[in-house]
């Protein structure tokens, strides 16, 4: 795989071997189906050999996994930059956006690492579900891991709002789960094509009327998010 550099000549893709097979494997998964995912195919994708992909990954159960263990490595990255600031309604708002902005970096990886794309035989072993179990710490590194401790940042924001009266008193972790269930939705018909306009003003109405819901004053809720789109997304 090439990249075009400014001036029109072909560069050679200088990223890691790693990276670019499961980016590579992300996009053929997420393009054209588990059929589509072979080491011949995946190979030649990135320009090596069979033995490559033998080398970093034992199978494809395992090369499945490190696809979703990368993409909520990205994910993690995106929540991680979001800073902590005096106002935790426009925290949750950044977080949001920063979700977003992950998604729409990483299409491919999004799609397989929440189960938009069917897996067959190639799917790794089941994950506990990711809510409920960030802060008990459960899981060991990889997957179960980067899940918890992205789910963990929200619970984390979601709980300081509350401790500053900005949302009613309820179990941070159901409150998160029910952020994440709508942004999610969102995010999944935004990289499907189904707005055709004004995705923006809809996600921002949806998190207003989403913190109005949980308890926040409707003008206050308003002035947080807008201080969060006043944030480029991380």
């Amino acid at each position: 795989m090439t990249k075009v550099s400014t001036n029109g000549v072909p560069d050679r893709d200088v990223r890691p071997v790693r990276v670019r097979l499961l980016e590579a494997a992300a996009r053929l998964l997420a393009d054209e189906g588990p059929r589509a995912l072979t080491t011949r195919r995946l190979a030649s994708e990135v320009g090596a050999s069979t033995m490559v992909v033998y080398h970093h990954f034992g199978g494809m159960p395992e090369l499945v996994r490190a696809v979703i263990v990368e993409g909520f490595a990205r994910l993690a990255e995106h929540m991680a930059a979001v800073p902590r600031t005096a106002d935790p309604v426009a925290d949750l708002g950044r977080l949001a956006l920063a979700y977003r902005a992950n998604a729409r970096a990483n299409p491919h990886l999004y799609a397989v690492m929440f189960g938009g794309v069917p897996l067959d035989g190639q799917a790794p072993p089941a994950e506990e579900p990711v809510a409920g179990r960030a802060a008990s710490g459960a899981g060991t590194f990889g997957v179960e891991t980067f899940a918890a401790e992205t789910f963990g940042v929200l619970v984390e924001a979601a709980a300081r709002a509350m401790d500053a009266g900005r949302l009613r008193r309820d179990d941070p972790e159901h409150v998160s789960a029910q952020l994440w269930s709508a942004v999610h939705g969102f995010v999944m018909l935004e990289l499907a094509g189904q707005f055709t306009g004004g995705a923006e003003t809809v996600l921002t109405s949806m998190l207003v009327n989403l913190g109005v819901g949980l308890g926040d004053a409707p003008d206050a809720a308003a002035r947080s998010l807008r201080a969060a789109l006043d944030t480029p997304a991380p």
